[in-house]
């Protein structure tokens, strides 16, 4: 089948200003592409910089900010569209989504043919944070097969704190995914790169990272991808730049062939306590972001 090669955007936002936002993300995707890429992939709800844009204290700033969502028949989303089709690469495009009430976090994975394959809402939204408390989290984790010059291959994602959960890929996994795209917007410690680099390995999945470079009131770069055997492809620092993750297709198929990871040996029939809505001690009582008492099962 050959390779893979995701580029890894890391960049740093214009602020809120969308159309510098889509000048700026034009002329990385021209860049990756004639560097070889197949998909390129952005940093989190790129279109508005992952920039707050309200006060949590009045309701008018957090209009203004929800006003700033698309959809995919907006300008935004069509101008990728139609990017992703003149350079034959698939673009894994991040924005702040229009929905029903409260907006999404939300990443759109277009084919080369301009197509939308799958698009994606956060689930584990960081409600801790008035921001994403605001949004509305997806309903589910979805896989796609991705039409790629290495051939089909399949794609999930998950985006930022979704990675902090290992339920996250792991239902990814189990869908069929064999390389899983994650737009991120926060620091990159070690800690959270040796996390990302265990969700690639338990799963037997190949998985790429891209964050928002350095300065940021959030983000320190670090981008980053790890093959299905937990082996580092490209780690960026934290300036700007084009970072590209190659993945040997033949190796991680051969590798997913036969390892006991993944869903090899488990045991899904003693997991039932995963899926309980209870919070025990000392997790109960936490706070969302505007200092009233989460609820689980109310997001």
């Amino acid at each position: 089948m050959g390779t893979l090669n995701v580029a890894l955007l890391q960049m740093a936002a214009c602020g809120n200003d969308q159309e510098a936002n889509i000048a700026k993300g034009e002329e990385f995707c021209r860049r990756a592409a004639g560097a070889g890429a197949d998909v390129v992939l952005f940093p989190e709800m790129w279109n508005v910089g992952y920039t707050c844009g309200f006060d949590k204290d009045l309701p008018e700033f957090r209009a203004a900010w929800k006003a700033q969502a698309v959809g995919p028949e907006d300008g935004y989303v069509v101008y990728f569209r139609e990017l992703a089709r003149e350079l034959s690469i698939a673009i894994a495009l991040t924005y702040l989504e229009k929905w029903d009430g409260a907006p999404r976090n939300a990443v759109s994975i277009i084919e080369r043919s301009g197509r939308i394959v799958l698009t994606y809402a956060k689930v584990h939204t960081c409600d801790f944070f008035p921001m994403e408390s605001c949004c509305t989290p997806g309903d589910g984790f979805h896989v796609a097969t991705l039409d790629t010059a290495a051939g089909p291959v399949q794609v999930g994602a998950m985006i930022c704190y979704d990675r902090e959960h290992p339920e996250s890929a792991r239902v990814l996994m189990l869908e069929g995914a064999e390389v899983i795209l994650t737009p991120n917007a926060c620091g990159l410690q070690d800690l959270r790169i040796d996390q990302f680099k265990t969700r690639a390995f338990e799963n037997a999945v190949g998985v790429a990272m891209t964050n928002y470079a350095a300065p940021h009131p959030y983000c320190n770069g670090h981008s980053v991808a790890f093959d299905a055997a937990g082996a580092l492809l490209v780690q960026a620092g934290e300036g700007e730049g084009i970072f590209m993750a190659s993945f040997d297709l033949d190796a991680l198929r051969e590798r997913r062939s036969k390892t006991v990871w993944g869903n090899a040996f488990r045991r899904p029939h003693r997991y039932g306590l995963l899926t309980s809505m209870e919070v025990a001690e000392p997790f109960a009582g936490r706070k969302d972001g505007f200092g009233e008492p989460w609820e689980r099962a109310e997001r």
